[in-house]
């Protein structure tokens, strides 16, 4: 396993659309999973997707922490692979979430996103999954989504004065 160089703000991999994943169990795919597992690990995150590691594929790992569920609907999770995933809301009911990104260290801002969304892909061996997602897995999967497509959550900011530099909320209390 070896830890991947996290590619950041600026990268053209980062606005890109991803491809699809071709063989989702070919060795190099099963590969690149375990380097993003460990790269995950210690960047110490909840999500990572493909182009994040220079990679434009259609893959992306996330889990939810202990203190991020939000509930029964929404478990604590530990790392979970989703490859050639396909997101769509459930209904259109939005909350705002507070967000950071690997690929934009020191930044925090609010996100419109969808509350539910209904999944679909592949696992690691290739199992076809599927599901619903509510609350902080939701949001997680939609973010790493987006890098997926080339998107980058401060475009999906609709209000660029709740955008701020991590560091200085918590100096200030301020809540993004």
């Amino acid at each position: 396993m070896a830890i991947l160089k996290i590619a950041r703000m600026g990268h053209p991999v980062l606005l890109q659309r991803a491809t699809q994943i071709e063989d989702v169990t070919a060795p190099d795919i099963q590969r690149l999973i375990s380097d993003m597992r460990e790269t995950l690990a210690d960047a110490g995150g909840v999500g990572l997707a493909g182009p994040q590691v220079h990679v434009s594929k259609r893959l992306f790992l996330y889990s939810v922490p202990q203190a991020r569920s939000e509930g029964e609907d929404d478990p604590a999770l530990d790392v979970q692979i989703i490859l050639n995933p396909e997101l769509e809301p459930v209904d259109d009911e939005m909350i705002p979430r507070v967000e950071g990104c690997l690929s934009i260290p020191g930044l925090r801002g609010q996100v419109p996103r969808y509350k539910r969304v209904r999944y679909a892909g592949y696992d690691e061996a290739g199992k076809r999954i599927n599901g619903v997602a509510s609350g902080f897995r939701a949001h997680v999967m939609q973010h790493e989504m987006d890098h997926l497509d080339g998107i980058l959550y401060p475009m999906r900011m609709t209000d660029l004065g709740r955008l701020g530099f991590e560091a200085e909320m918590v100096r200030y209390g301020v809540r993004a």
